[in-house]
């Protein structure tokens, strides 16, 4: 087999999705699978990794700048805390991994894995917090967790150990706690439509699907383009029920004791695997310029009598680019055609690609080529460093757009338990309908296909409540509107 067709993808996303995201993933150098007889587990390669430090650098940046410190917990939690918040045990067994001995011998106590870390981090909140003075306490962990649940890997998507952040946060009142719970629900949302170009629904979790012992969870959704959505964030208002269980209490102004009100939030790199699902075609890897390793490519092309001044020319261009902050590569290898560069460099998903040769040098051009659609164009050499930010702008719009369009396309609304089946079995995507709030209507649709209700409107945002309509499953009188999906 050629170097050239072991780099090409083979599977088709419209038709092969899962088969192909794999190719994707593995032929893009973003992931490995782990090693033999460890299911579930992937090796994150570093192009990956330059991802998620994006994605980590922007919230981190968004998190400080709205009062979040950063600090670290440990990976162990020993069993008696996790029992004293008897719903996260509830919720997450048997996701949990226990250890049970240190070397050869017996521990006294089981310690899990952390599969999520409320009940380490409460328990040290209530250490720091004495008075009103000290609410609100916002902290956060830059962390992995294990949750022994995954059957199938899908890299980014579903593995057991993955990567996250968890913010924390304490509160003197209910009211503070939930804008808290929403502000973090609004810099998810700005984080994936600004930088990872992909608009995403904003909407809660219905009550039987909300983080255990949370008083509501709320969501951000993302729409790929095989029709199933993906949780992209969630944001939980705690209410009290954790500050109770690990005596996080606070003295008022009137030096009267009061419970404190909690939140958490997080996101996982699940957001990588929607920025590969979303972007990427059957040519392998596509990235927005904001995220991607490599902003340009400069390829120089020349014949052995060109060969200096195109590269000098290349060079120089791409010197430029790079004392101006962008992240630039130059290949020039003369062991490799122009033709496999390009397809090697589409494959990884650089954004912009410029092509030099002995023509573009004589006029004083570069021919600049788009990632995502083809489109080639010369610009004047002269202020190569600006021009190059409008092409990303023009990239990342090119991107979003799609993604919208996706989006806007894919929200059907249904009235019967008929349609529902019928429009998600069809079509995928969202079917909005009128929902009674039980659950076992979602269950009658999960059991035919699938499909779960993946959120509700949020209720002070948008008027969708069906007063005076049925519930589209059972026929009883409405109480919300259920997004109905396939997920991963």
């Amino acid at each position: 087999m050629s170097d050239e067709q072991e780099l090409g993808i083979t599977e088709s996303k419209q038709y092969n999705t899962g088969e192909w995201y794999a190719e994707v993933v593995q032929k893009a150098g973003l992931a490995n699978y782990g090693p033999e007889g460890m299911s579930g587990f992937i090796v994150t390669r570093p192009r990956a990794y330059a991802l998620w430090e994006r994605v980590q650098d922007h919230l981190d940046s968004e998190f400080k700048r709205t009062g979040v410190q950063n600090a670290y917990f440990p990976l162990f939690i020993p069993e008696q805390y996790l029992e004293r918040e008897k719903d996260i045990v509830e919720g997450f067994d048997p996701e949990v991994a226990w250890v049970t001995h240190a070397g050869q011998e017996e521990l006294d106590e089981r310690l899990a894995v952390r599969p999520t870390s409320e009940s380490i981090i409460a328990p040290y909140m209530s250490q720091w917090v004495r008075s009103h003075r000290d609410l609100p306490l916002r902290v956060n962990q830059w962390a992995s967790v294990v949750r022994w649940e995954a059957t199938e890997t899908k890299p980014f998507f579903r593995t057991k150990e993955f990567l996250w952040q968890e913010g924390h946060t304490a509160h003197a009142t209910d009211e503070s706690a939930w804008e808290e719970t929403m502000m973090r629900l609004d810099q998810y949302a700005a984080m994936y439509e600004d930088l990872l170009a992909i608009p995403v629904l904003r909407g809660a979790k219905p009550e039987h699907d909300k983080f255990p012992g949370a008083k509501k969870t709320t969501t951000v959704e993302a729409l790929m383009p095989d029709g199933k959505s993906v949780q992209a964030g969630t944001s939980h208002h705690l209410g009290t029920s954790f500050a109770e269980a690990f005596d996080l209490y606070y003295t008022d102004e009137d030096e009267d004791e009061q419970v404190a009100h909690t939140t958490s939030w997080g996101l996982s790199w699940r957001a990588l695997g929607a920025l590969i699902m979303t972007h990427s075609d059957d040519q392998g890897l596509v990235l927005p310029p904001t995220v991607a390793p490599e902003q340009v490519v400069v390829v120089p092309i020349w014949q052995a009598d060109t060969q200096e001044k195109v590269l000098d020319y290349a060079e120089s261009i791409a010197e430029e680019l790079e004392s101006d902050g962008v992240r630039v590569e130059l290949d020039d290898r003369d062991e490799r055609n122009p033709g496999f560069k390009f397809n090697e460099w589409e494959l990884k998903g650089v954004p912009v690609r410029f092509e030099i040769g002995p023509n573009e040098v004589d006029d004083e051009v570069v021919t600049v080529v788009h990632r995502p659609d083809g489109e080639s164009k010369e610009v004047p050499r002269e202020d190569i460093a600006e021009t190059v930010r409008e092409e990303f702008d023009e990239v990342y719009a090119k991107l979003y757009a799609t993604a919208e369009e996706n989006l806007a396309e894919n929200v059907r609304e249904a009235d019967s338990r008929a349609d529902i089946l019928g429009t998600i079995g069809q079509h995928g995507g969202y079917v909005k309908a009128p929902w009674c709030g039980d659950e076992d209507c979602e269950t009658e649709i999960k059991d035919q296909l699938a499909a779960e209700i993946v959120m509700v409107p949020l209720r002070d945002e948008e008027a969708e409540i069906h007063d005076g309509e049925d519930c589209a499953v059972c026929g009883e009188d409405a109480e919300e509107t259920a997004y109905f999906a396939k997920s991963y």
